[in-house]
């Protein structure tokens, strides 16, 4: 039996573990918990994470919560000098930008896959879908300069810095990027590789099976 379990149904943020697990080749278990009161709100879960988000880990013992903090747990464990960067300013970078990602592109990209793609037609916000471009084009701007002369963040090798941002950003694939195409060409390198091949037909997968319910309970919780 795998020692790593991940928590979280491939649609939500669990995602981004998956993809980081499968990169690293780890072996895993996924208990695909459904959000709100029909999973992470339940007792059993919530004895994982008390904040009743998903995903989690639990790692043969050690239990974390926080998508990115996922991330670089396990790529440190299991991946110090390939995924993970070996020197200390590489590994501020790293940081650096996994939280430029959560604070800056996260919720606007959220907002936009909702109200463009993922909610029935009849509950598309237009007011919110272009605020939430509007939000996103200086944030873009900064990550698309980053790309004029290096192929990932850290320089020519992909690393859990690229994984981060690129799986925050990642319904992003379908956007229009015509002011930014260094971005929209390193989030397809970042996407296509097989690993998040693997990660993203697990999501559509996912996706295809939520009922409409289900992706209104995403926009309700979250405010989107």
């Amino acid at each position: 039996m795998s020692r790593l379990r991940i928590y979280g149904i491939a649609r939500t943020r669990a995602f981004r573990a998956i993809w980081i697990a499968k990169e690293l080749g780890i072996d895993y278990e996924h208990i695909p918990i459904e959000i709100g009161e029909a999973g992470a709100k339940k007792t059993e879960y919530l004895a994982v994470n008390p904040n009743g988000r998903l995903p989690a880990i639990d790692d043969d013992g050690f239990v974390l919560w926080e998508s990115l903090a996922i991330t670089l747990y396990l790529a440190k464990k299991h991946g110090i000098g390939r995924l993970y960067p070996a020197t200390l300013e590489a590994e501020a970078r790293t940081w650096q930008w996994s939280l430029w990602a959560l604070n800056e592109v996260d919720r606007g990209v959220n907002i936009w896959s909702l109200h463009a793609v993922r909610l029935p037609p009849e509950d598309r916000n237009p007011d919110k879908l272009a605020e939430a471009l509007k939000v996103l084009v200086a944030p873009l701007r900064v990550l698309d300069r980053e790309f004029a002369e290096r192929p990932y963040l850290l320089g020519d090798e992909f690393t859990v810095a690229d994984l981060n941002v690129a799986a925050v950003i990642s319904r992003a694939i379908e956007m229009d990027m015509p002011e930014t195409p260094n971005v929209a060409r390193w989030l397809r390198r970042c996407l296509e590789r097989s690993a998040a091949r693997e990660a993203r037909r697990l999501r559509a997968e996912s996706d295809a099976a939520s009922p409409p319910d289900a992706i209104r309970l995403i926009a309700r919780i979250n405010r989107l």
